[in-house]
């Protein structure tokens, strides 16, 4: 059996504080005198139903963690050991994605924000290898008008190398604001040349996901998966080229699923579907982006090679170089052509992913840091 580890991919949908490692989380709490709801720091991943009250709850929570990154240091942390955990998953690509609005007044506004996480970016992929893009998110639930702030704001630093935006995003409560008035915002991004990787289509079905379509024209879409509920809608999103960033992880967290069974990850990729996995918020999750592989394999049942068509699947729809791209997919071929019983070799994998092996060992449980419930609260998702 082929190490899927070894298997060179890219990882498109990781939100910035849900990347947090626990015991990260853990110890800037304690820096900065707060307070976490022990949910947090245990060792079971969260489930909450998928209606507003699970919502609130999981949105209370994020919020919670986000109020423990107060600085440029912090971010800088949660930058650096996000690209260091996907290294070690042989992620070969990684597009991060955040929302500077909240931490905009603990670094003098939205630009340094922005800038802080970029540099960390780069000077991530220098030290790891692994090819880092960033992807600027509004909220559905503040005004539109702060949506074309925020996509002029990732404009400004428009590209396809280390460091730099290479897509805009919607995300946080799908039941929540107008899609068609957040378009102004896709449009000035499109122009620019930016991917659209809007979030629809886990919390709400497929009426959403065509809502999305029509008004956001995505080139990905983070989730998507309920598409699979009607096969005309699918057609559509395979028609259009929409690729799928399918999180099994939190699709079943948020009740959208009641097991990794019931998500319809092959009925995607059976009906043509460019499908890119994703760890979404492993912080809450508890499961990054190579647990999403390996559920894939171990209960969905992919052979290696369809494995490898899932890798593949999200190194074309990543917004990475073409340089970039090629070494990946030339990894995943290599990845597939060595006999499985052969000792594992990242073909293609990132340069430093050896020496970031062991950085997700550090995550450990930090179920004994007792802390009690309600932190900060902050509006969105970022």
């Amino acid at each position: 059996m082929r190490d899927l580890a070894a298997l060179p991919k890219a990882h498109l949908h990781l939100h910035f504080t849900g990347s947090m490692r626990r015991t990260t989380l853990a110890e800037l709490a304690d820096r900065h005198g707060i307070r976490l709801p022990a949910v947090l720091l245990d060792a079971d991943p969260l489930h909450v139903p998928a209606d507003e009250r699970g919502w609130f709850r999981f949105q209370r929570l994020y919020d919670a963690a986000r109020a423990c990154v107060r600085g440029e240091d912090d971010m800088r942390r949660v930058v650096t050991e996000a690209v260091e955990d996907d290294a070690a998953e042989g992620s070969g690509r990684l597009e991060i994605q955040v929302d500077p609005t909240s931490y905009a007044p603990f670094v003098g506004g939205l630009t340094p924000a922005l800038e802080i996480v970029l540099d960390a970016a780069r000077e991530a992929s220098l030290a790891t290898g692994v090819d880092v893009g960033v992807v600027v998110a509004a909220s559905r639930m503040r005004h539109p008008l702060d949506a074309r702030t925020l996509a002029r704001l990732a404009v400004r630093h428009a590209g396809d190398g280390p460091g730099e935006v290479v897509g805009f995003g919607l995300s946080n409560d799908e039941r929540r604001g107008d899609t068609s008035a957040f378009a102004s915002a896709f449009a000035i991004a499109r122009r620019a040349g930016l991917a659209a990787v809007p979030h629809g289509g886990e919390l709400l079905g497929p009426a959403h996901v065509e809502d999305v379509l029509e008004h956001l024209h995505p080139d990905r879409l983070g989730h998507g998966v309920r598409s699979a509920e009607d096969p005309r809608v699918l057609d559509r999103v395979v028609d259009e080229g929409v690729a799928l960033e399918v999180c099994p992880a939190s699709n079943v967290s948020l009740g959208v699923y009641r097991s990794d069974a019931d998500v319809p990850l092959r009925t995607l990729v059976e009906a043509g579907a460019r499908v890119a996995l994703g760890a979404d918020d492993p912080l809450l999750f508890h499961a990054r982006l190579l647990a999403q592989y390996e559920a894939a394999r171990t209960v969905h049942g992919f052979s290696d090679a369809e494995l490898a068509a899932l890798a593949r699947s999200s190194v074309v729809a990543s917004r990475a170089s073409d340089g970039v791209r090629s070494r990946l997919l030339a990894g995943v071929d290599a990845w597939l052509a060595q006999d499985p019983a052969a000792a594992p070799t990242a073909a293609g994998a990132p340069a430093g992913a050896d020496a970031a092996a062991g950085a997700g060992a550090a995550e450990g449980t930090a179920a004994d840091v007792d802390r009690a419930s309600d932190a900060v609260d902050v509006d969105v998702r970022g």
